[in-house]
């Protein structure tokens, strides 16, 4: 779809008179691709990819511990530790996963059914104006946070309970960090849509 075809597309679907130009406006293209996006993406892919077979250890973890509070009585507070912080971490590293494929939860009964070029619009000011200052402040508090965790050699409150706390604390700023890359990726695809008249292209999952 050229860049006309695309403008013509979007002004007929204000009149509805086109449905499949609409539909697929709506539900069948993606912001197109740049150089950093690619490179962004795919990367962020892997890491998804990687790390969910953490959740089998996850799944391990708590079983074991189940296992041995309840048919030995020897629960232990390091696998409770354990689990938390192997959950925290996936869920931190996964914010940057789930912008990056576009699947992350819209609490939005209308930005379904609007064009893409809207959409663009509405991912612009959120990003800019709300995401990133959101990811800055987060970095300028979750770097001293951390290292005056490892400066401390801070442990668990609890005496049984696990050391180096500055490694699931450096969760979030590594979760942080990656949202915030994740976030210009995507600014750019943004950028490339509605300022340097690049057309959308098909998503990929429906190829």
């Amino acid at each position: 779809m050229s860049d006309r075809e695309f403008e013509a597309a979007e002004g007929r679907a204000i009149s509805h008179d086109h449905p499949d130009d609409l539909h697929f406006l709506i539900h069948h293209a993606e912001l197109p691709e740049t150089a950093f996006s690619r490179v962004v993406d795919g990367a962020l892919a892997r890491l998804g990819r990687s790390i969910s077979w953490a959740w089998i250890a996850l799944m391990a973890v708590i079983v074991i511990n189940v296992v041995m509070k309840n048919l030995f009585g020897e629960g232990r507070v390091e696998f409770e530790e354990i689990q938390w912080h192997i959950y925290a971490a996936l869920f931190m590293l996964g914010l940057s996963v789930t912008l990056a494929t576009d699947d992350h939860v819209r609490v939005d009964l209308f930005y379904g059914g609007f064009t893409l070029r809207t959409k663009a619009w509405i991912d612009l000011v959120g990003i800019v104006c709300l995401l990133l200052p959101f990811v800055a402040m987060l970095m300028w508090y979750g770097v001293p946070f951390v290292a005056d965790s490892f400066a401390t050699a801070e442990r668990s409150s609890s005496p049984a309970g696990l050391p180096y706390r500055w490694i699931i604390k450096s969760a979030l700023v590594a979760g942080i960090g990656l949202l915030g890359v994740a976030a210009c990726a995507r600014l750019t695809r943004i950028v490339a849509l509605l300022f340097l008249g690049r057309v959308p292209v098909a998503k990929k999952t429906e190829a």
